[in-house]
Parts: structure tokens; sequence; C-alpha cells
């Protein structure tokens, strides 16, 4: 994020707000959004992040809101970044379509850097039967070949490029835990 020269910066999907305390530590980023569907995580935030106690001046760089990933939302247009950090993964299938262009057709953001876990990783941990996801929340976890697969074709549909990096320790075999796409809206020449 911090790379890609953003100022304004939504987290979507923030959960308790892991991220967030990051990127309120980094004076580079002055508007920082949060949003998620859970109230109830929206309050752990906020609670993480001691909001109700921040001075002023970081209180005004810092907002967390409710809303969904899977309905057009005019507030989330006009930002410079967004990340998108273990979270398609909890989304249905069918509905990652009403998603995309939630994020890339409507919001636009500049940059976005999404992350999702590599199940081909999976294998690495010996508490994890076979054929099953790291969180019961998850509704797919995707190989490498497929989430690059999406990542491309998305990118492609919305005028995005798109490049991975893994997120931790890679396996030659298997590859890193998390994967990594960083998409950037495709300068016209």
């Amino acid at each position: 994020m911090k790379a890609s020269g953003a100022q304004s910066v939504l987290d979507l999907g923030c959960g308790e707000g892991k991220l967030l305390r990051l990127l309120l530590s980094e004076r580079q980023f002055t508007k920082i959004v949060g949003l998620d569907v859970s109230h109830r995580v929206l309050e752990f935030a906020a609670d993480n992040l001691n909001y109700e106690r921040l001075p002023t001046m970081q209180k005004e760089r810092i907002k967390l809101w409710h809303g969904s990933l899977m309905y057009r939302d005019s507030r989330l247009s006009g930002f410079d970044a967004a990340a998108v950090v273990e979270v398609i993964e909890h989304l249905d299938p069918p509905r990652l379509a009403a998603f995309e262009r939630v994020l890339f057709e409507f919001a636009r953001p500049a940059t976005v850097v999404l992350t999702t876990p590599n199940c081909e990783y999976n294998v690495k941990w010996e508490s994890l039967p076979a054929g099953k996801f790291r969180h019961r929340d998850h509704r797919f976890e995707w190989a490498r070949s497929e989430f690059q697969s999406w990542a491309n074709n998305t990118a492609a549909r919305f005028g995005y490029t798109v490049r991975f990096q893994p997120v931790g320790p890679e396996d030659d075999a298997v590859g890193p835990p998390t994967q990594m796409a960083v998409f950037e809206i495709e300068e016209k020449t």
C-alpha cells in the first residue's frame, strides 16, 4: 500500500482492525476507512483501535463503516487504494461477480491489494484434515493456478494489470500459505 503512493485507503472486510492499526501508524495515509458487513466486528475494531480515545487528528483520519461488498456503495468511490485481505474466500462463488463489479467497476481504486489462502499449502498443517478448509466460514479455497486465472480475468475485464506475490514462507512444491494479487489501473497510452 505504501509503495503505491496512496493517501486514501479502504480496508474492505476489515474485521477486528489489525490492518487498520498498521495503516493508522503510517502518516502517508490521510484517509483510512474500514468496512465490514458485521456490526459486532466493527465494534471489536473500534475497541482494538481505542477509537474513542484517539486524538482528534487521528480520529479524523480513520472511519469505520458498515456495508457489504455485494452492493454498489458510492461511499467507496474516490479512494486511491483498497486492501481486501482474506475476504473473498468467505463469499459464495456465485456472488464473486457482484463483488468484482462493486470493487473494480464502481469503487475503482487505482490500486487493489487482495490476498486469499493457497489451498495447496494446506497439506503443511498436520492438524488440518485433507479436503478441509482453513476456516469453517470459507466457501472455497483456490490453488495458485485458480487464483491467478481469476485475477487475470478480472484485471482484463475491468482495465487493470495484475502481479502476484507470495505471503509467507514458500515451499517449492506447494507455494506460499497465502497468495497476493496487486491490481493497478492500466495506464492509457
